[in-house]
Formats: C-alpha cells, sequence, structure tokens
C-alpha cells in the first residue's frame, strides 16, 4: 500500500484514481458473475458522474439509490463525489411511505430505482416533486448500463472541499420516521483509515460486501478495500445462498457481518462453518451478540479467524470501538467478551452522568459520548436535533448508557430510553437478556419494562424458544435468580414466535412495548 500518497487523499473518488493509476488491470470488484479492473470500476464511476452532470446533478445535490445491493450503488458514490453530489442510499425494506418520506426529505434529483422497487415507485411517484429522472437498474430492460453506455464526455472532478457531504444515510428509525445523516468526505476518510488499519487490510485481503448499502456495515465498510487496494466481492443479499460461493469460489477473507446472520450460518451445519473458518477477519455488531452465541462462535471457528467486535452508530460514519480478537480467545480476560472493546485510533469516549451532565467516576455507568473526525456533519435539514446531538465541543451524544473500566474498555449496557427503573434501581435490559438467553430452552430474547403498581416498572422478558423446546416461565426466572440480583430478574415472561428486528439486526422495543407492555 503507498501510504504516503493514500494519506493525502482528500475525496472519496481519489481512492479509486489512485489504485488505478497503479494497478489498472488488478481485480477491482466482484458481483455475482461480472468482474471488474480498476480502471474499468474508475471508468464506470467517470461516466455515470457525466450522465448525472448530463441530468442536471449540481453540487450538493441528492442523488438516491433503492435497490438491494448492486455495484451501481458502489459506483454511484464514486460518481457523487466526482461531481459535488451526495448518494442518498434508501433502505429497500421500508415501506412505500417511508420510501416516500426517505426520498421527499433528502429532495432527491435522480433515483437508481432496482427493478424489483419499480411497483413502489409507481405508486409513490406522484408524491416526490423533486425527482426529474429514474434509472431502472437490472432486469429487463436494464435501464443503467445503457446510461452508462450513452454518457457523454467525462469532464473531470468539481471542486470538492473535505467537509463537503458525499454520502447520507438514514438511521434505522427505531421510533418514528428515520433522520438522515449527513456524512462528508472528511468524516468517511477518517473511519476508513482507522478501520483499515484494525483489519489490517492490506495485499492478499478480499473483502465481503454482504450488510446491506443503505447501513454504514455495508457503505463505509466497502470503503475500506477501496483504500485498501483489494478486491471487492459484493453480494446481493447478506444470506447463506450469497455468502458462501463468495468465500468458497470468490476467494473472500474479510466481513462484516450483524450476530444474527452469523448465528444463521452456525446453525446452516458444516459447511457453513467450514466457509467462515477460511475468513482471516470476521467482525461484528450493529447489535449485540448474546455471549452464548459469541461463546460457541469463539468455539467453533478456528485461531486462524481473526475476531473483532464493533460499536458504532450511523452517526460517526460507522465503527467508534472494537474488541480484539486476543480479548475473544484470553480465558483470563473472559469479561472482556461482554464489551464493546477500546476507542479505535482517532476516537474519544467519555461517559457523562445522564442527570448531572457531569463525567461519570470509572465503573460508573452514564451517557456513552464520542468526539472524532468521523463524526457526521449533522441532521439532514433538522438544526435542532442535531444541536441536540452534537455539542459545542464536538461531542456526539449516543444516547447509550454504558461504562468504561480501569483498562479503557466500554461496557454498553442499554438505550439511555430503554432503561428500566424498578423500584428507583437502574436495570440494563442487556444484562438481563444475556442472563435469559444462557438457558438451554431460549433462542432468541428481548426485555422491556412494564408499569408496576408497586415498584413503578417491572422487568418482563419477550422470549422465542428454541425449536421443540417448551418455555417453563418459573424455570427461566428461577434460573435467572442464580445469576442476578433478584431485583433484576424477569417478573414475568411472554413467548414469541419472533423477535421485530429492524435491518440492521436492533429489536424494535417500541413494537414489543405495543405488543407485549400491557
Amino acid at each position: 500500500m503507498d501510504a504516503d500518497a493514500l494519506a493525502d487523499i482528500r475525496r472519496l473518488d481519489a481512492m479509486v484514481d489512485h489504485w488505478a493509476d497503479r494497478k489498472p488491470d488488478a481485480l477491482a470488484l466482484v458481483f455475482g458473475d461480472q468482474k471488474w479492473t480498476w480502471r474499468q470500476f474508475q471508468q464506470r464511476g467517470e461516466k455515470l458522474a457525466a450522465a448525472l452532470v448530463a441530468a442536471g446533478v449540481r453540487p450538493g445535490d441528492r442523488v438516491a439509490s433503492y435497490d438491494k445491493n448492486h455495484v451501481a450503488c458502489l459506483e454511484l458514490t464514486q460518481a457523487a463525489s466526482r461531481v459535488g453530489a451526495v448518494n442518498t442510499v434508501v433502505n429497500f425494506r421500508l415501506a412505500p411511505d417511508e420510501v416516500a418520506y426517505v426520498l421527499e426529505d433528502a429532495g432527491a434529483t435522480v433515483l437508481f430505482v432496482g427493478h424489483e422497487f419499480v411497483e413502489v415507485w409507481k405508486q409513490i411517484a406522484d408524491r416526490i416533486n423533486t425527482v426529474r429522472k429514474v434509472v431502472v437498474v437490472g432486469g429487463s430492460p436494464d435501464e443503467y448500463e445503457e446510461l452508462l453506455a450513452s454518457a457523454p464526455a467525462y469532464e473531470g472532478v468539481v471542486d470538492v472541499q473535505p467537509d463537503d457531504a458525499v454520502n447520507q444515510l438514514y438511521t434505522s428509525g427505531t421510533t418514528g420516521f428515520p433522520k438522515g445523516a449527513v456524512l462528508s468526505h472528511r468524516a468517511l476518510l477518517a473511519h476508513t483509515r482507522a478501520c483499515t488499519e484494525l483489519f489490517q487490510t492490506c495485499e492478499g485481503r478480499v473483502s465481503l460486501v454482504a450488510m446491506p448499502l443503505f447501513h454504514v456495515g455495508g457503505s463505509s465498510y466497502s470503503l475500506i478495500a477501496l483504500y485498501a487496494g483489494v478486491p471487492t466481492v459484493l453480494v446481493r443479499e447478506a444470506h447463506p445462498t450469497y455468502l458462501l460461493p463468495a468465500i468458497e469460489e470468490n476467494g473472500a477473507n474479510q466481513a462484516f457481518l450483524v450476530p444474527a446472520l452469523i448465528g444463521m450460518l452456525l446453525a446452516a451445519g458444516e459447511p457453513a462453518i467450514h466457509a467462515l473458518g477460511k475468513l482471516e477477519a470476521l467482525a461484528y455488531g450493529a447489535s449485540p451478540m448474546p455471549l452464548p452465541l459469541l461463546e460457541r462462535c469463539v468455539q467453533l471457528l478456528p485461531t486462524t479467524v481473526s475476531l473483532m467486535q464493533v460499536y458504532g452508530l450511523t452517526e460517526v460514519s460507522g465503527v467508534a470501538t472494537s474488541l480484539a480478537d486476543g480479548d475473544h480467545r484470553d480465558p483470563a480476560v473472559r469479561h472482556r467478551l461482554l464489551s464493546a472493546g477500546k476507542a479505535n485510533p482517532g476516537v474519544e469516549v467519555r461517559i457523562l452522568d445522564p442527570g448531572t451532565s457531569a463525567p461519570a467516576e470509572q465503573g460508573v455507568s452514564g451517557e456513552v459520548q464520542l468526539r472524532t473526525e468521523q463524526v457526521m456533519t449533522g441532521y439532514w435539514n433538522r438544526a435542532q436535533a442535531t444541536a441536540e446531538a452534537i455539542d459545542s465541543d464536538g461531542w456526539f451524544h449516543t444516547g447509550d448508557i454504558g461504562y468504561l473500566d480501569e483498562d479503557g474498555y466500554l461496557f454498553i449496557h442499554d438505550r439511555l430510553k430503554d432503561m428500566i427503573i424498578s423500584g428507583g434501581e437502574n436495570i440494563y435490559s442487556s444484562e438481563v437478556e444475556n442472563a435469559v438467553a444462557a438457558h438451554p430452552s431460549v433462542a432468541d430474547v428481548s426485555v422491556i419494562g412494564i408499569a408496576d403498581e408497586k415498584w413503578g416498572e417491572a422487568v418482563r422478558a419477550v422470549v422465542v424458544p428454541v425449536p421443540g423446546q417448551r418455555i417453563d416461565a418459573a424455570e427461566i426466572i428461577e434460573f435467572c435468580r442464580g445469576r442476578l440480583a433478584h431485583y433484576k430478574c424477569p417478573k414475568s415472561i411472554v413467548v414469541t414466535e419472533e423477535l421485530p428486528r429492524n435491518p440492521s439486526g436492533k429489536v424494535l422495543k417500541n413494537d414489543l412495548r405495543k405488543t407485549f407492555g400491557q
């Protein structure tokens, strides 16, 4: 890797240009049965940039990608960077009204829509006044390749500053409509450099991009391979059908996956476990991994797989802290498996008492706050929400509750709004969830607070049983009493077939409260 030249990069498209100049014929990208070299990937990005300009896209304009994972989205980020525009990646799992909201909120001028979602677009098209051009991606006929083929001559990049926006990703929206987090070149490059170092991404690595590109675990993670100059294998969906061939046939050996997907792969049997064992680096995050699943992962995967837990948010471009492989495999520090690790290079972490806003003492829980170049510029068109999230000293208020131990490891308990207060005692759902999840009849669990006349709130566990197992509520409560203080133990257990989750794997606790909170 040409470290000195890469250190001077100030815009995302320059990463592609760097490698297209130095190794034009080397493999850059694999998608299905298609492959592109660095020069070809660069040329496609240039053609798309020219097509955007011809469509009237100007610096600061939002262009949108509404599709499952497709090479067009990666190329759109590159092209947007070249013309000073902003790629807004829309969550394809949203309901039509939510898609309309995001497109209206962003003010998208050009829309790239996957052929599977054309009917949704037709339902909402008359509500979106800003979209001037729609390009159908994939299917028959595919308008995207035709757009590239007919693009005018590329006239070069426009003047783009490091603090200019380039990506706009919408928060998960676990409550209400999502907010658009505006991410700059500076923020994304700071994140990319730190993660390239953490993953030790270098020659010989092949990066598997499996998570949806509307999520930082897809879009921000995808930039690591572009920075390091190694091939990317992009898969359409995060499903074993796509993942196993990417590893076995295309040689992917570095990946970021959410815990639910890792659990699915481990449960799929020996072929899937064997494929995971071929990875050199496997990071996981976006939602907590239950301790029993994490321990199974450590047990089943060979030591040649470097495991890394990551914690972060859309608002900080992705990853802020990480737990290294050594902390996963050393029995002497087993307690660290419950932590989110240490601050990444360029990230500061502090804990503030939510009641007094004073720094919390070591080991005492409070709101987790982060300061880093990776922090978003702000929420799109939401000045008040931005001011509430980022203070005048540049600290981003995460809304998560946690503490730092004496060695600087961050332990996340809960979302501030999800903390349960019972009889004046703070109860963190993650602690209770780990205790319940250890019971052999429990496949999945989430904990909520319900109204209680005596204690104010009481703990309720919503559990999914292991197939073929019966849930005995009294047995599970007694099981927890051997592991937790009694006031933290569930007072009631309810059973469901599946927990509601957003696309990044986080449990939708508002939905749980509506269904099981009475």
